[in-house]
């Protein structure tokens, strides 16, 4: 994958979140008030949501799946973080 598909999803990842934070929590009063949302929606996106490309689950869950499949010994419990 080259640059024009990392410029692409980050201009989705980018429009993702003027839309679902600014847009419709905004508008904000403070910079710490949007740094805040920010911060809330980035831990929503990574962690939360449920991604239409790894089956409708969170990348949590995927993320513990993956682990559970591969080292079967030792996985991550849903939500700890995982040292790779």
């Amino acid at each position: 994958m080259g640059d024009s598909y990392d410029n692409a999803l980050a201009e989705t990842v980018v429009g993702l979140y003027k839309t679902e934070c600014v847009k419709i929590d905004g508008p904000f009063r403070t910079a710490d008030e949007l740094e805040l949302a920010t911060l809330s929606w980035v831990h929503w996106f990574n962690e939360n949501r449920l991604h239409s490309s790894i089956g409708y689950v969170t990348p949590i869950e995927k993320e513990t799946e993956y682990y559970r499949e591969n080292n079967p010994q030792r996985q991550p419990a849903l939500g700890e973080l995982a040292l790779h």
